[in-house]
């Protein structure tokens, strides 16, 4: 037999465990986010997982200096802090010198062997391909010492910061970590690298004009085809495309 609602007594029995369920299960979670909070030890922490958002878009940049000219210091804050400086999954955090301490005592070429190669979460170069090994070096110098090493960082202007400052060899880079993404296939209209017919159109009104177009972007094309770096360091990918299509 119904009641006035329409609901027969079994129901409203199941209605009411189901209310009663849910609290309890409510009261549960906020009991354990107030205590012990969750565990971050699960997939998300994976080496795999946190390697994949470690991972660049286009390509990491320092500070507007020439590739391979930049300090410890300005590899670190455009780079390294996105982990150091917390201590991200597990990564020795920036000045901590009980941290770092094990680190340093196992030498400088494991330290810079760990930073180039990758190590645990860590990805090559911090997940930065276009930091010359020089760069990565500075950057763990400057960290290291920050506490209690006593590195000496590779200094800016030596040999590879030299051919580095070479505008065909800074082309060469931004190209090969940014550029190649379109135009080695012609992706989206974009001229092929190597096609002289191609770019000979778009080279009608010169390479300034050239330039300024790429800078600020085409069509599919973003502003500076997404490179974050300097305006001399983007011309001197367009001079490196443009040189080897002629």
């Amino acid at each position: 037999m119904s009641n006035e609602n329409g609901m027969a007594p079994g129901q409203i029995i199941k209605v009411l465990v189901g209310v009663v369920v849910f609290l309890v299960v409510a009261i549960w979670l906020l009991a354990k986010l107030a205590t012990s909070g969750f565990n971050v030890d699960a997939e998300v922490m994976t080496k795999e997982a946190v390697a994949a958002r470690l991972k660049p878009v286009g390509e990491s940049k320092a500070s507007d200096a020439p590739p391979g000219m930049r300090t410890g210091e300005q590899v670190y804050k455009a780079i390294c802090m996105s982990c150091h400086a917390t201590g991200l999954a597990g990564s020795p955090k920036f000045g901590d010198a009980a941290a770092w301490a094990p680190r340093v005592g196992k030498g400088w070429d494991m330290l810079v062997d760990h930073a180039l190669h990758g190590f645990n979460a860590m990805p090559a170069k911090g997940g930065s391909p276009d930091l010359s090994d020089d760069e990565v070096k500075r950057a763990v110098a400057y960290m290291g010492n920050a506490a209690g090493a006593k590195f000496t960082e590779p200094p800016v202007g030596g040999a590879e910061g030299a051919a580095a400052a070479d505008p065909a060899v800074v082309g060469k880079k931004i190209y090969d970590s940014v550029c190649m993404a379109c135009h080695a296939a012609g992706v989206a209209g974009a001229p092929k690298f190597g096609d002289k017919a191609a770019w000979a159109v778009r080279l009608k009104p010169g390479i300034d004009e050239v330039v300024k177009i790429a800078t600020k972007g085409l069509n599919a094309m973003p502003a500076k085809g997404g490179y974050t770096g300097s305006d001399a360091e983007f011309r001197a990918a367009v001079e490196y495309m443009v040189n080897n299509s002629k």
